[in-house]
């Protein structure tokens, strides 16, 4: 069973994201769901998982973009986004993330939290906003999935 990580835009998943998220997470068995609690996609994959998977929260000090999500297992304590970013990444098998956008940006958590996954040989499944998937490791650069399976 995989310990899943999620990263995503603030702007929340576009239905395209969901769609293949759902697709994806539900043929996979998923021990732990872990999210940093934010709008927007964190709060969008939340509800996905709530109701059949157990879900880690890693809440951000700051709460001015906190989703104060319900119905979780397990909250951590509140760190900085940086750190809370890191331990999700740290303390899960994968990671899934649904960007705003097909380019990478620099000053982007979403995906400054991809570039770690890769550096610490995370397998990273990557939900654009048209629903296409790729994926990295630190051995691969992006590469294009035809089904939404991670194995």
């Amino acid at each position: 069973m995989l310990k899943v990580g999620f990263t995503g835009t603030k702007q929340g998943m576009t239905v395209e994201q969901k769609k293949v998220f759902w697709e994806t997470v539900m043929v996979n068995e998923i021990s732990e769901f872990h999210h940093g609690d934010c709008v927007g996609a964190d709060a969008d994959a939340h509800e996905i998982m709530v109701t059949d998977h157990d879900i880690i929260i890693h809440p951000p000090k700051n709460p001015s973009k906190r989703a104060f999500c319900k119905k979780y297992r397990e909250i951590r304590e509140e760190k900085e986004y940086l750190d809370r970013n890191h331990d999700i990444v740290d303390e899960t098998d994968m990671l899934i993330a649904c960007p705003c956008g097909h380019s990478e940006v620099i000053r982007s958590g979403t995906w400054a939290t991809i570039r770690y996954a890769t550096k610490r040989g995370k397998l990273v499944f990557i939900i654009y906003p048209d629903g296409t998937i790729s994926y990295r490791n630190r051995l691969t650069t992006d590469r294009q999935l035809t089904c939404p399976y991670f194995y």
